[in-house]
């Protein structure tokens, strides 16, 4: 029965060593995939949105109620037109009322002029009287300026892109009615996080898109950097000028879409990209006569997709896609023929 024991003792250590040869030594399927090359284009990305030039709100001085619309949106009006009119009921009375003060004022100039010449009056009378007939002058013009501002007119020629009130309408003074945009083209404003703005200066290219207009990709140069940031929010504003900026009326894109950009800080055309998931902390798997070997990397710019490798490889080596862990170097590895990898050309684009 001993003897029979050792047998079985042996027999089973035999089919353990045999199982972990076998484990050891049995091919683990990978896919791979070659390196390409194409642009590495490093780049801080910001939020932006489309914004005339030019900007000019339209508000009363003083608040009132809103009697008549002489404009709507989209409209082009001319300079010192009139775009509404606010209630001045009160002040047509004032006015009558300085109006006839100054006809008595007059009056009183003329009779005492006359007197004068009659020498039936001191000289001093007739300058008071005379000064009399100015103010009264003064205080009509006064109040005429002052209706005059119940009137809400163009400061320029321009395209009215907003109107924020209707006839009946109470405004409050100060609170823009209308908002027009005039003598230039559309523009972007973007948001600059401050960690990033040391790395954008004026001149910059910038490549842009927006959902609004998702098949068109939108070039510009960085126009202008606030020198103050937002303490809040901890951005810079940045304004961006567009290439071949349509003006505000012409469409499809218009004020008030918002842009994604990429403001370029670097671009390194055929650089070696691999694909992000092949990469496990700064090294990748590499399958080499059929056997698995660990290599240690560079990486320059990563992207949403791709990352571009410094050093470490080359464009023929073939690089498993998504090693899993269990990987071992120097484990025999099956795989297919490798991938192409992303399309060449696709470019990289850092945050």
């Amino acid at each position: 029965m001993k003897h029979g024991n050792v047998i079985f003792s042996g027999v089973g250590a035999l089919l353990l060593a045999a199982a972990g040869t076998a484990w050891w030594q049995w091919p683990v399927h990978v896919d791979t995939a070659l390196p390409t090359r194409g642009p590495a284009i490093e780049a801080v990305y910001a939020t932006g949105t489309v914004e005339p030039t030019v900007l000019m709100p339209v508000s009363p001085r003083t608040g009132g109620r809103l009697v008549s619309i002489e404009a709507d949106e989209g409209q082009q009006v001319k300079r010192a037109q009139v775009l509404a009119r606010v209630e001045s009921t009160d002040l047509d009375q004032t006015i009558e009322e300085m109006r006839a003060r100054e006809q008595l004022a007059r009056a009183q100039f003329e009779r005492t002029r006359s007197l004068i010449e009659q020498r039936f009056v001191a000289p001093a009378e007739f300058d008071r009287v005379r000064s009399e007939w100015q103010a009264a002058q003064a205080a009509t013009r006064r109040a005429q300026a002052q209706r005059d501002y119940n009137q809400l007119v163009a400061p320029a020629d321009g395209v009215v892109i907003r109107r924020d009130g209707e006839a009946g309408q109470f405004v409050p003074s100060g609170q823009a009615v209308f908002t027009l945009a005039c003598c230039a083209p559309l523009r972007v404003s973007a948001e600059v996080d401050e960690e990033d703005i040391a790395r954008v200066s004026v001149g910059q290219a910038v490549t842009m898109r927006s959902d609004a207009l998702p098949r068109q990709l939108f070039e510009g140069t960085v126009a202008e950097i606030t020198p103050k940031g937002d303490p809040v929010s901890r951005s810079y504003r940045v304004r961006i000028r567009l290439a071949g900026a349509p003006p505000v009326d012409a469409g499809p894109m218009r004020s008030g879409m918002t842009m994604d950009a990429n403001l370029i800080v670097s671009r390194r055309d055929g650089a070696l990209l691999v694909p992000n998931g092949s990469i496990k902390g700064d090294s990748v798997w590499l399958v080499v006569e059929g056997r698995l070997h660990r290599r240690q990397i560079v990486r320059g710019t990563v992207g949403a997709d791709r990352t571009e490798i410094l050093s470490g490889l080359s464009d023929g080596d073939a690089v498993v896609l998504a090693p899993p862990d269990k990987l071992r170097d120097g484990q025999r590895a099956r795989t297919d023929a490798p991938s192409p990898g992303l399309a060449p050309g696709t470019p990289v684009a850092g945050r």
